[in-house]
This record gives C-alpha cells, sequence and structure tokens, in this order.
C-alpha cells in the first residue's frame, strides 16, 4: 500500500484546525456576550449575576413564576433577571405595577419581547406588534368595530343568552342525570367559541361541527405550550431553540394552522361582502382596507387583517374558556361557597327566568365570587411584558429606553395590602362588613389602562351570563371526595390551566 501523499496529511488535519475556528468563535461569542452583558446590567436593579450565554437561565427553573417569586424575596420589588442575553426588569407589588400601567403609562406603553409570538407574527397585528403607529390605529378601529358589533350593546348581552341556552342544552344531553363525568373544557369552549364566532365571522357554528372541535384544540395546546417549560426555554434562547426538537416546535405549525382557518373565512366574507352593509369584524376590515387601498402606508392591509382577526379570536376564546373551566372546579373545591351562590341565584331570579346583566346590582355574592375566581386563578401571572418608551426612573432606579419589564400581575392579584386573604380563595375579598359588594383598584386580571384586554367588556359579561346560567340549572358533582381536588395550576408561565377533571352537571 502507498504512503499517504502530503495533500492527504491536510485533509486529515483540517477537523482539528476547524475545531480550533470553532474554539476561537464560540470565546469570541462568550467573550461578547459577557462584554454585552455586563454594559446592559448598567445601572438597572440588582439581580443574580448572569453568565454569558445563559444569562439567569439557572437562577430560573421550569416553573418560572416561582422562581421569580424566589428572587424576589432576595432583591425586593423591583429586580432584574438575564432571559439569554436578554435583560428584563420584573416589576411587583400592586403601587409599582399600577404605576407602569396608569400613573406613567405613557412611559411603559411599547410591547416588550415575546419570542414565541413574534416569531410568526413578525410584527403584525395589534396586540404584539412594537410598532407604536400600527398599535393606535388598529386598536382604535378594533375598538370601534367591536362596539358597533355589541361590545357593551344590549344585543351582545341577548347574543350570549342565546347561547347559554344551546350550552344548557348540551350539559342536559350529556348524561348528568344519570351521573356521567365529562371534561367541561370543550362544551364550555364551543360557546365561547361562538360568541366570539359572532362577531369576528357573523354567525354561530353548531356544537357538532368537527371543525370547532380541531380550532380549539389549536388553540389551547397553543397557549399551553407557551406557558409550558419548554415555552420558557424558547423565550430565553429563541436564537437556539429553533433548532432543537421539542414540543416547542409544534409553535409556530399550530399558529399556522390558525391563519390558515382565518385566511379561508376571510375569503368566504370577501365572496359575499356589502360594502354598505358590513354583518362582522372582517366585513368592517375589508371596507377599511379598501377606503385606503390608495395609501402606501396604511395599516389596514390583509396581513394585519389576519393577524388581528386571530389575535383577538384567539384572546376571545382561551381567555374566557380557561377562567370558567377553572371556577367551576374551584366552586366543587368550595361547597360552602356553591350553596350560597345557589341561594342567591334563587332568591333574586329564580329558577325559570333567564338572568340578566342587570341583576348584578341585586346579587354582591354573585358579583364577588366572580371577582375572586378571576383574582385567584390568576390567569395571566406574569402579565404582557412591556418596554419603556423613553428613559424612565422606577422605585429609585433608572431605566434605559427600550429596556423590557414583567409586570407581575400575580402580586398585584396577591398583594397584602389590597386584599384580607390573598393568598386564599374567598369573596369576602369583595365584600364589606355588610355583606356589600366591594370595588378594589387592586383588582387587573387583565391588566390596565391603554393596553388592557379588548375583550376585558366582554369577559366580564360572559362570566355572570355562563356561570349564573349553568348554576341556575345545574348542581356540579365531583367524581372523587372534595378533599382529593386539585386547584393548584397544572401549568403556569404566560398563562395559569387547571389540572384537568371531571364533573357532573346535575339538573336542579
Amino acid at each position: 500500500m502507498e504512503p499517504l501523499l502530503p495533500a492527504d496529511k491536510t485533509v486529515m488535519d483540517l477537523p482539528q484546525d476547524l475545531l480550533l475556528f470553532l474554539a476561537f468563535f464560540i470565546s469570541c461569542i462568550i467573550l461578547f456576550s459577557s462584554i454585552k452583558t455586563l454594559w446592559s446590567r448598567g445601572s438597572l436593579p440588582p439581580g443574580p449575576t448572569p453568565l454569558p450565554l445563559l444569562g439567569n437561565a439557572l437562577d430560573v427553573g421550569a416553573d418560572i413564576v416561582d422562581s421569580l417569586m424566589k428572587l424576589r424575596k432576595k432583591y425586593g420589588d423591583v429586580f432584574t433577571v438575564h432571559l439569554g442575553s436578554r435583560p428584563v426588569v420584573v416589576v411587583c407589588g400592586y403601587k409599582l405595577v399600577s404605576e407602569i400601567y396608569l400613573d406613567k403609562g405613557d412611559d411603559y406603553l411599547n410591547r416588550g419581547d415575546m419570542p414565541a409570538w413574534d416569531a410568526f407574527y413578525k410584527d403584525s397585528g395589534l396586540v404584539f406588534t412594537a410598532n407604536m403607529n400600527k398599535w393606535r390605529d388598529l386598536r382604535r378601529f378594533s375598538l370601534t368595530t367591536l362596539r358597533d358589533f355589541g361590545f357593551g350593546k344590549r344585543s351582545l348581552e341577548d347574543r350570549i343568552h342565546e347561547e347559554t341556552q344551546h350550552l344548557v342544552a348540551v350539559l342536559k344531553n350529556s348524561g348528568g342525570q344519570y351521573n356521567t363525568f365529562i371534561d367541561p373544557r370543550q362544551s364550555l369552549s364551543k360557546a365561547f367559541y361562538n360568541v366570539i364566532f359572532s362577531i369576528m365571522f357573523g354567525h354561530r357554528c353548531n356544537y357538532e361541527d368537527k371543525e370547532i372541535a380541531t380550532i380549539l384544540n389549536c388553540i389551547y395546546e397553543t397557549f399551553v405550550t407557551i406557558s409550558s417549560p419548554w415555552g420558557q426555554i424558547y423565550e430565553m434562547f429563541p436564537w437556539l431553540m429553533g433548532f432543537i426538537p421539542g414540543p416547542h416546535q409544534k409553535i409556530s405549525k399550530l399558529l399556522g394552522d390558525l391563519s390558515q382557518y382565518v385566511d379561508t373565512r376571510v375569503k368566504i366574507n370577501q365572496k359575499a361582502l356589502d360594502p354598505d352593509d358590513p354583518q362582522d369584524y372582517i366585513d368592517a376590515f375589508l371596507i377599511k382596507m379598501e377606503k385606503e387601498k390608495i395609501n402606501q402606508n396604511s395599516e389596514f392591509n390583509m396581513r394585519n387583517l389576519l393577524s388581528c382577526t386571530l389575535q383577538i379570536f384567539f384572546a376571545g376564546v382561551e381567555t374566557i374558556s380557561t377562567t370558567t373551566t377553572y371556577s367551576l372546579l374551584i366552586l366543587m373545591k368550595y361547597p360552602d361557597v356553591l350553596a350560597k351562590v345557589h341561594k342567591e341565584i334563587d332568591d333574586i331570579i329564580g329558577r325559570n327566568r333567564a338572568p340578566t346583566l342587570q341583576d348584578r346590582n341585586r346579587m354582591p355574592y354573585m358579583e364577588a365570587m366572580i371577582h375572586e375566581m378571576q383574582r385567584f386563578t390568576d390567569l395571566i401571572p406574569m402579565g404582557v411584558p412591556r418596554r419603556t418608551t423613553k428613559k424612565v426612573t422606577l422605585n429609585g432606579y433608572t431605566l434605559p429606553k427600550d429596556i423590557n419589564i414583567y409586570p407581575m400581575l400575580t402580586t398585584v392579584l396577591k398583594d397584602p395590602n389590597c386584599f384580607k386573604y390573598p393568598t386564599e380563595f374567598n369573596p369576602e375579598n369583595f365584600l364589606n362588613e355588610k355583606g356589600e359588594f366591594k370595588r378594589n383598584d387592586a383588582f387587573m386580571p387583565l391588566a390596565a389602562g391603554k393596553r388592557i384586554c379588548l375583550g376585558e367588556s366582554l369577559v366580564r359579561m360572559e362570566l355572570f351570563l355562563f356561570l349564573v346560567t349553568i348554576l341556575q340549572n345545574f348542581d356540579l358533582k365531583s367524581p372523587v371526595p372534595v378533599e382529593e381536588l386539585d386547584i393548584t395550576p397544572n401549568v403556569s408561565g404566560l398563562g395559569n390551566f387547571p389540572k384537568p377533571y371531571k364533573l357532573a352537571f346535575i339538573p336542579r
């Protein structure tokens, strides 16, 4: 066998040269990351020392909310963590969070980074855009249009009432009278799906429609996955997680499937559009697009239509669905509260007529219970990230422009300075000594100020009318003893989700 030629030796040495190059390259990245991290700390609030590239990944465990609460005990109500190389200022407690939302709201009005969502939407739509002009134009239009199609009006109450009757019929047919235990999420989600669907797309759907179940599953899976530990790691290392297999990889596909569904609905609306008689949100947006087609800088284009519709539709289903599903579980856990609610419903409404929003003023315990449900379930514990619009001072610290802020809503809803029973479920948090409903400024389950959830008024209407109707018609029975019911979240990240459970709806 002939000896190897010198050229062959070069080929054999190439991996070693490549290894040296990679080692040098990685060292440069680490050095750059270290310098960037040290520079970014500047005069930021204190926090755990970040590692190059990793940031505070070792300090923020799988349960990011719990990890941040532990860091709060060490560093106070304002501290800094690094999610990868990205610094985030964490803000806790009613006083400081309300400063961000209300007192100095314009200083913190920009949307913060949300890599899992941003990778898909790419700054389109009104919820996740970082462009303030786009946000203002789309939000103003969306608020006006949603009000035109029922938000805050009697017509929407009638629409919700119609859907509650469909839901009651479905629950009665579920076999409740035979003690058949079911997962309530699907039936509840379909009802809420129909309410927002009729506003966005112009009509309701049959519960038997298989497409509804598919869409609802996409919405639920997206929110749960983003809130899971995999989703939290994605938030820290989006540049890396795109190459690593795992559940987070399905986020973009789920959102893509939902966007395709919305696109199909938009095309249906386009074919039947009457410019003089818009029937829903999509019609109104299409008409606005036509009016502004000569404006090259207009935000009213097909991409924003698809994103706005999907974002509003997504929030309109998941927010109320998870809250109501969680509420029924908690009511089974607290049968004394359920008994008081049943009594108030019987005394004020009876069992024959449908509830109305006017009944709220005469049902202080029900109103207190619903507020306490929203407070205790703590749907969005970390709030939605904000970003400073300019250099600001917060709690004695100077924060630079464009720094990410986490306004921890969970610390507002559980602030011991604002609630008598901050860590336990107790409707007395919203009742005075006379048993009258008592408002609380710290009640901001869906944030507050100019960027509060668009559907906040819809959520309040639906919670009251659906919960009262369900409890007017049914008792709730658990297949396991009350003491075995677990009301701690199954997933806690961007959102809190109840553990899966079953119940029987027993007709009263």
